[in-house]
């Protein structure tokens, strides 16, 4: 009690003497708590750092408030252990969430870009993603953006082929030797095919969604890429960007996307350069 009541007129003296102070440190401190349970928030690191903070906040309490600095001094020395480890231990667990911020951060100074440019690019797989929509033949493609993807293709087969809509669409064709798993985009190169991409936790996804939507969340939990998915049962696309997924795209739909995340002003050029080469109607759309 004693130590509370320490606490509570040493807060009241602040107040008393400092308000403005007090005031811009508390809004400071309020807005990274939200910013970071907003960026964690639907990431595979969101309940370890739930359980994380609870035993932080029980051991800062025990610690600071129950024992006194002249007592319980191999707790105060575990304790001030725990704090340095708990430091380290988050760097190493939300490293992805941490390189995933860093970048979205890099992005949103001036300056920054939303990828290179592939306009091109973008219509051959568009017209891709509305064959095997159409024929309801199962796609996984990730399209890289700021974060280097090369660290997952290791175990795919290298390609170093000009994307197109037709060795995409070959890539995907049933009884292909790779069409099980990601194909990875870079620039105006399909770097590799055949890649394992880390899967999202099973109650992240509806249960009627397979593992082509599980690997393309758990990529987009990990790196800023866009990844596109084609269900083989219904030809629905889907697009999922740092940890969420958008279903039923259209053909348009998806242009619109994908104009968004790679740059507007690409897109729209290559629109017009290749005089509108994905139709529109709703039966060539695919995808529901």
């Amino acid at each position: 009690m004693d130590r509370l009541e320490q606490l509570f007129f040493r807060l009241k003296g602040y107040l008393q003497n400092e308000p403005f102070v007090v005031l811009v440190e508390l809004l400071i401190i309020w807005g990274v708590v939200w910013a970071i349970y907003n960026f964690l928030q639907g990431t595979r690191g969101a309940r370890a750092i739930k359980g994380l903070v609870i035993v932080f906040i029980g051991a800062t309490f025990f610690v600071r408030v129950v024992v006194s600095e002249d007592t319980f001094e191999r707790l105060n020395f575990i304790y001030s252990g725990f704090v340095g480890f708990a430091a380290i231990s988050i760097v190493i667990l939300f490293q992805p969430e941490i390189r995933r911020g860093l970048v979205a951060l890099a992005e949103a100074l001036p300056g920054g870009t939303g990828g290179p440019r592939r306009g091109k690019v973008i219509e051959e797989i568009l017209s891709a993603m509305q064959y095997l929509s159409k024929n309801k033949i199962g796609a996984l493609i990730a399209i890289e953006r700021q974060t280097n993807l090369r660290y997952i293709v290791e175990g795919g087969t290298r390609v170093d082929a000009a994307v197109s809509d037709d060795l995409l669409n070959t890539i995907f064709w049933p009884g292909s030797a790779l069409h099980d798993m990601g194909v990875v985009i870079s620039g105006d190169k399909i770097i590799a095919a055949g890649v394992q991409f880390p899967l999202a936790e099973s109650g992240q996804l509806p249960s009627e969604l397979g593992s082509r939507h599980r690997a393309a969340m758990g990529l987009s939990q990990e790196a800023d890429c866009l990844i596109l998915v084609v269900s083989e049962e219904t030809g629905t696309i889907s697009l999922a960007e740092r940890g969420n997924l958008k279903r039923g795209l259209t053909i348009e739909s998806l242009r619109t996307e994908l104009a968004r995340g790679l740059g507007r002003a690409e897109v729209e050029t290559a629109r017009t350069e290749e005089g509108e080469t994905t139709p529109t109607r709703p039966e060539d759309q695919g995808g529901a």
